[in-house]
């Protein structure tokens, strides 16, 4: 009778929210995840009973295990296994004999720390070079200690594919850390102050001219506001905090970033600090530090707050109290939606993620540990922030940190191999892909840069093009697999550009393809993922071959122009087998040396991004310096100059070239990204991946990617609204002002029915209806449409 009157119910707790992050986001997980580069090393704390896996990623990278117990003793049984060798490809690398940028200074600091010498180490070799990607070897520490793990590696030829590639270690902890159990990471150099700040409270302190500032995140997800002051205005009565309303005006940031716009300021402008590493890459430089009030007006009256925390640490530094401090609220994740209205969510801070500042004059500090607990602004845990001070004599490179896909390690931004050259020339730089990369040349500027390329020749650093070596019996296979071009009908010696699709067909990446040997390509592309994906595929199918990274073995420049051919001529040496390069044709390569039979060995393609003749050079890191003195001596008296990102964007605008994130994504099929030769879904009788989406998507085509010529002077931007008349018909994908054809042009993608050649548009500016620009339809390649230019 019951049951009729009263509706069945589930027994038990309701289930908890299905929540996807990252296993090292997890508190309760007990998992911890560390990345060894290729021709790097790590050193990694162990307690007994840890659970410790290490998986080949790539494949074919050789391993060697250095455990030292909490005693000081090598000893490889701490580990439960038995020494093999003695750690001679660690040795190497910590000599400086192997592979140059391992990055080994923290490794080696850690090892003087504890006292550790190699010298005379025992170590475990695991894997080899035929071992396969994906396998893995699992042991548990018997002891406390700790454990150095290296990914041995020398220098790689351009011409071929022993690159040296990551070790990924997993870490099962026994005991799991939760909330305040995670250790301090190793420090990055000798600190002379280490600070805590204990949860839901602040501490102030005093940091020097040229020291830097390490704020810590120990256990992930907490925020942390920071704020200062100039010493010498505190002494004259003057309190001038960090101002983060004039700091953004200046910075033209929402908050500043390691590079161009690294500085914050008070309100007189003075400069206090400046961003020279920051890990996170989210943070808030709008809302205050939380206040009284703020826990009032939500109902938790007499909630501890940051500010009231500042008041009591910067009380002995005779700083008045306020009712609420501006600050830098670091990795707090806050933005501002398309209706204005600033929202916060939980951090991106993991364990150990940190902002290095740099003192710019004497000044006094403050930090909190946020005591919100009543929203996801610390990811609804408190814990503590830990900061350290080092002295200013140490070097710290600028940079961001970037992650490949959410369960990988930490990259940050470095220096290609060309650095030494091109920062004489400029300082003006920017981050691109996890590299400074020049954006423009002091000397010269942009358009002169433009007109060099178009008229006399150019070299430009491209070095973080992602490159990978795909090599095994089923290399030609996979790569006709995941690529849309035909690969079968590519010869040894050849280079063919290419589109890599997702089974819906939208695209991941486009680059080219070198076939090196018959077992044996190399693609080069623009993305990392672009390589994690083909090596997925692969393990799938069960395939016979290894995709390895070899980013970091190659760095490479492009000469381009209609000088660039003479250049190369001059100082590009063949073998008797090998085309010249007065032979080298489009898209083909060749494989020579700098000067002579002697010289730094290359690998010279005839490709580039510019839509005139132009070649790339592919060099080892080491012979980096070599190669670019070859080319600028060399170019001299044919009018050779710099070039940066920004004229580099002009050329390939005018030529109707594609750029990831902006022209395709993975929403656009090839056909819509203005590629569509690369899909020759008639003449390739193989299946690959998204082939069956693409001709669905051929057959029924909605947008098309469009040259527009701009009938204004006024600036259009990525993102930009194209309309016909009142309707919403595209989007502008890029933009420039074209100095050749004197008019701003775009490249847009629009809706197919207004798609034909002098078809007249309109670009919408201000809210799209107040301010229009007039636009006419043009082919996609502004300039040399028939690509006479660059096949010459």
């Amino acid at each position: 009778m019951l049951d009729s009157i009263y509706p069945a119910v589930p027994v038990g707790p309701p289930p908890s929210s299905r929540i996807v992050t990252p296993a090292s986001i997890s508190i309760h997980s007990g998992v911890e995840y560390f990345e060894v580069k290729g021709a790097g090393a790590i050193l990694i704390p162990l307690t007994t009973g840890d659970n410790i896996t290490l998986r080949n990623v790539e494949g074919g990278q050789s391993t060697e295990l250095v455990a030292v117990d909490s005693e000081g003793r090598i000893d490889t049984g701490m580990i439960g296994l038995p020494p093999n060798s003695m750690a001679e490809g660690l040795k190497a690398l910590l000599s400086g004999e192997a592979a140059t940028g391992s990055g080994l200074g923290g490794l080696r600091l850690g090892l003087e720390r504890r006292g550790i010498n190699l010298a005379k180490a025992k170590s475990v070799t695991l894997f080899g070079e035929h071992t396969l990607a994906g396998t893995e070897e699992t042991f548990v520490a018997q002891r406390d200690g700790v454990l150095v793990v290296a990914a041995p590696g020398g220098p790689m030829a351009p011409d071929q594919q022993d690159t040296a590639t990551p070790i990924r270690v997993t870490v099962q902890r026994a005991t799991v850390r939760t909330v305040a159990h995670f250790p301090l990471p190793d420090p990055l150099a000798e600190p002379i102050l280490d600070l805590r700040v204990n949860s839901a409270t602040a501490e102030s302190y005093f940091v020097k001219a040229g020291d830097f500032i390490q704020i810590i995140d120990v256990d992930g997800r907490q925020c942390t506001d920071f704020q200062c002051f100039a010493a010498r205005k505190l002494d004259k009565g003057l309190e001038h905090p960090l101002d983060v309303t004039t700091s953004r005006t200046l910075m033209g940031h929402a908050y500043s970033t390691p590079g161009l716009h690294s500085k914050y300021f008070d309100h007189e402008m003075v400069p206090l600090v400046e961003v020279v590493q920051d890990t996170v890459g989210r943070h808030d430089a709008f809302a205050m530090a939380c206040t009284a009030k703020y826990y009032d007006d939500i109902g938790y009256p007499g909630h501890i707050n940051c500010s009231e925390n500042f008041n009591k640490a910067l009380a002995k530094h005779g700083i008045a109290s306020r009712r609420g401090w501006m600050a830098v609220n670091l990795f707090f994740n806050t933005g501002i939606d398309a209706h204005g209205v600033l929202y916060s969510d939980e951090p991106w801070s993991r364990p150990g993620d940190y902002v290095l500042f740099r003192a710019l004059t004497d000044i006094v500090c403050v930090n909190s540990a946020c005591p919100d607990d009543t929203s996801p602004a610390n990811g609804w845990y408190l814990s503590d922030i830990h900061v350290r001070v080092y002295e200013g004599a140490e070097k710290f490179q600028r940079a961001i940190a970037r992650r490949i896909t959410p369960n990988s390690e930490p990259k940050m931004t470095k220096d290609t191999a060309f650095h030494e050259r091109t920062s004489t020339l400029t300082r003006h730089v920017v981050e691109y892909k996890g590299y400074w990369l020049p954006h423009v040349y002091s000397s010269n500027g942009a358009i002169e840069e433009y007109w060099a390329c178009r008229e006399k020749a150019v070299v430009m650093d491209l070095s973080p093009l992602r490159k990978f070596e795909v090599t095994g019996p089923d290399a030609e296979i996979l790569m006709n697999h995941v690529l849309t071009r035909d690969v079968t009908k590519l010869s040894i010696g050849q280079v063919v550009y290419s589109a890599m699709c997702y089974p819906h067909g939208g695209m991941i990446d486009d680059g080219t393809l070198f076939r090196l040997g018959r077992d044996n390509f190399r693609w080069v592309g623009g993305d990392d993922y672009g390589g994690i994906w083909i090596r997925e595929q692969a393990e799938k199918a069960g395939m016979k071959v290894m995709v390895r990274s070899s980013t970091d073995q190659l760095h490479n420049l492009a000469v381009q122009g209609p000088n660039s051919r003479e250049i190369m001529k001059r100082i590009i040496w063949t073998a008797p087998h090998q085309p010249t390069i007065q032979e080298l044709g489009w898209f083909r390569f060749t494989i020579g040396r700098i000067g002579n039979a002697d010289g730094a060995p290359v690998v010279v393609s005839r490709t580039g991004y510019t839509g005139e003749l132009g070649f790339e050079i592919f060099c080892h890191p080491k012979d980096s310096l070599a190669v670019y003195d070859a080319v600028w001596s060399n170019g001299q008296d044919l009018g050779l100059r710099p070039m940066g990102l920004a004229a580099l964007d002009m050329v390939r605008i005018e030529a109707g070239l594609i750029f990831a994130g902006y022209d395709f994504s993975e929403e656009t099929d090839p056909f819509e990204a203005g590629i569509g030769f690369t899909v020759p879904l008639k003449s390739k009788m193989a299946d690959f991946i998204g082939r069956e989406a693409l001709i669905r998507r051929k057959e029924h085509p909605s947008r098309k990617l469009v040259g527009l010529h701009i009938e204004a002077n006024v600036d259009v931007g990525h993102g930009d609204c194209v309309y016909a008349d009142r309707a919403k018909i595209g989007v502008v994908t890029s933009s420039v002002r074209s100095p050749i054809l004197g008019k701003n042009i775009a490249l847009a993608r629009v809706d197919l029915a207004h798609s034909e050649i002098d078809s007249h548009l309109e670009i919408g500016k201000l809210d799209g209806q107040q301010k229009r620009l007039p636009a006419k339809v043009v082919p996609l390649s502004h300039y040399d449409p028939k690509k006479t230019r660059p096949q010459s």
